[in-house]
C-alpha cells in the first residue's frame, strides 16, 4: 500500500468515533428522579401511578434499576448523570466529607461540584457541546459553571430563575424565603411544588435541551412511615401528579414529539425497627470522648448512611493497632451483617481510603431490620427506631435496593420492557440521544430501548 495513504486513513480512522457525537439542539431530554422509589412498589398493580405507567407503556421501561454503592440519594443521582461508579466519581456522602485528626469527620452539604464530582457530567458534555442545560434540585451541582438555568434545593432570592419566577408571578418572595428554611417550614411535599413550579417555568420559558429535575418527598415519607405503608402510597402518587403537571408543560410548548423523558430514582428501600449506635460502643471502650451527647475528641469515629456505615480511623498513629480491634468489635455487634475493609471497595464500586479521603477504613452493613445512627444517646449500643420506618443505604445486590426505570418519548421505542438495567447506563443512553459523548463510561448505550 502507498506509504501515504496509510497515514490518510489512520487519520480518518482516528476521527470516526467523533462522526456520530453531532449535538442535536433541536431535542429535548428531561431526566426526571423519584427519590427513593423501590421497584416492588412500581411492579406493584394497585400503585396508582397513571402518568407514569402511561410513559411506560408509551416507551420502555425495566422492572429493576440496579443502583450504586453506598445506596444515598447523592452518590445516585452522580452516577445517573456520569455513567460512572462512585470509585471514579467520588460522591460518596449527602455533601463532602471533611476530616481532621483527633475529632468526628464533618459533612459540608454544599460544597462546589468541583471538589466533589471528579468526571465529566452530562450537563458538562452537553454544555460544552452548545446545548442549553436546567436543573430543579438536582443534587451534587453547586456552581457547575455548567448549568445555564438552576433552582437549587434551597434557591436564594439573587438567583436568576428565582428573579424572573417572581417577576412573572411564579412565585413569591415569602414562598423562597419558606424554601430556605428547609422541610421544617412547610414540608417537603411543599417544597416538590415548588421545585415542580420550577422545572415547569424554566422549559416554557426556555426550552432547555437537558434538565435535570429530582423530587423528594418520597423518601421523606418513606423514612417516616416506612415502604409499602398508606403515606407512601400517597406520597408516590402525588409524585406522579407533579411528573403530569410537567408533562402538561412540555405538551403546550409544542415540543413533546421532540422531548425524551426518562424517570428513574436512586435508590429502593427497607423497612427498620431497630438502630447499632456504634460510636456508643466507641466511647466505652474509650476511644470517643465528650460529655453526653457530645463527641469532642476520638481515635475512631463511625459516620452513618442509613443501612451502612464508614467507619474511621481518626488517630492516625494508632491505625495499626485500632483497625483490627474495631473489625473484631463491630463483627460481633448486634445488627450489623458484614465488615469490609476500605481496601476492598472497588469489588463495591467504591474507592479505596488512599484514593478518597471520604472512604471508610471499614464498611459495615446493617442486617435486615436493623439502621445505623451516629449519635451517642444513653448507654445502649442498639435501641428501638422510633419515628423512623423505613432506610436505604445497604448493599445493591439486595432487591429491596432496586429502583425504578422508564424511557418514553422521542428516539425510544414502544413497548419495550426489560428485566433489568444499570443506573450506570442512564448516563450515556442519554448521551447517545442527545448527540454528545461522555468519556471512558462504566455503563452501556441501552441500544435495545432506542429507536433506528
Amino acid at each position: 500500500m502507498n506509504r501515504l495513504v496509510l497515514p490518510v486513513l489512520s487519520l480518518l480512522l482516528t476521527c470516526l468515533p467523533l462522526a456520530h457525537a453531532e449535538p442535536k439542539k433541536d431535542r429535548h431530554v428531561i431526566l426526571i428522579s423519584i427519590d427513593g422509589f423501590p421497584a416492588y412498589l412500581w411492579n406493584d398493580p394497585t400503585l396508582q401511578v397513571p402518568n407514569l405507567r402511561k410513559l411506560a407503556a408509551d416507551g420502555a421501561s425495566a422492572k429493576a434499576l440496579t443502583v450504586s454503592n453506598p445506596s444515598i440519594t447523592w452518590i445516585n443521582h452522580t452516577t445517573l448523570v456520569t455513567g460512572v461508579e462512585p470509585r471514579k466519581h467520588g460522591v460518596l456522602y449527602n455533601g463532602l466529607l471533611v476530616r481532621k485528626d483527633g475529632v468526628p469527620p464533618m459533612i459540608e452539604p454544599w460544597a462546589d461540584k468541583s471538589r466533589m464530582v471528579f468526571v465529566p457530567t452530562l450537563y458538562d458534555v452537553a454544555h460544552q457541546a452548545g446545548l442549553t442545560t436546567a436543573e430543579s434540585d438536582w443534587v451534587a451541582i453547586t456552581n457547575p459553571g455548567t448549568i445555564t438555568w438552576s433552582f437549587a434545593e434551597l434557591p436564594k432570592l439573587e438567583d436568576p430563575v428565582v428573579k424572573e419566577m417572581i417577576a412573572e408571578g411564579v412565585a413569591t418572595e415569602e414562598e423562597i424565603g419558606w424554601m430556605q428554611m428547609g422541610p421544617n417550614r412547610k414540608g417537603v411535599a411543599f417544597l416538590d411544588a415548588m421545585w415542580t413550579r420550577a422545572a415547569i417555568h424554566v422549559f416554557e420559558k426556555h426550552r432547555p435541551n437537558l434538565l435535570l429535575y429530582h423530587t423528594l418527598n418520597t423518601d421523606y415519607i418513606h423514612h417516616t412511615y416506612g415502604p409499602r405503608s398508606g403515606p407512601g402510597y400517597t406520597a408516590l402518587e402525588l409524585a406522579d401528579r407533579y411528573v403530569g403537571d410537567l408533562l402538561a408543560a412540555v405538551d403546550r410548548t409544542g415540543l413533546r414529539e421532540k422531548t425524551t423523558i426518562v424517570v428513574a430514582t436512586d435508590h429502593g428501600f427497607k423497612k427498620v425497627t431497630k438502630f447499632v449506635q456504634p460510636n456508643v460502643a466507641l466511647k466505652k471502650a474509650g476511644l470517643a470522648r465528650g460529655l453526653g451527647p457530645t463527641i469532642s475528641s476520638c481515635d475512631a469515629y463511625v459516620m452513618a448512611q442509613g443501612g451502612m456505615a464508614f467507619a474511621y480511623i481518626t488517630n492516625p498513629a494508632r491505625k495499626a493497632e485500632l483497625l483490627p480491634q474495631l473489625k473484631a468489635m463491630f463483627s460481633t455487634m448486634e445488627g450489623i451483617a458484614e465488615v469490609i475493609d476500605g481496601s476492598e471497595g472497588h469489588r463495591l464500586g467504591m474507592p479505596k481510603p488512599e484514593e478518597n479521603a471520604g472512604m471508610g477504613d471499614l464498611i459495615l452493613y446493617a442486617a435486615d431490620g436493623y439502621a445505623f445512627r451516629k449519635e451517642v444517646t444513653g448507654e445502649d449500643v442498639v435501641i428501638p427506631a422510633v419515628n423512623y420506618a423505613g432506610t436505604h443505604g445497604y448493599l445493591n445486590s439486595d432487591p429491596e435496593l432496586d429502583g425504578i426505570f422508564i424511557a418514553s418519548g422521542a428516539g425510544i421505542k414502544r413497548g419495550v420492557i426489560l428485566d433489568r438495567v444499570r443506573n450506570l447506563d442512564v448516563a450515556p443512553t442519554l448521551a447517545k440521544v442527545m448527540g454528545v459523548t461522555l468519556p471512558e463510561v462504566d455503563g452501556k448505550v441501552l441500544e435495545e430501548i432506542l429507536e433506528e
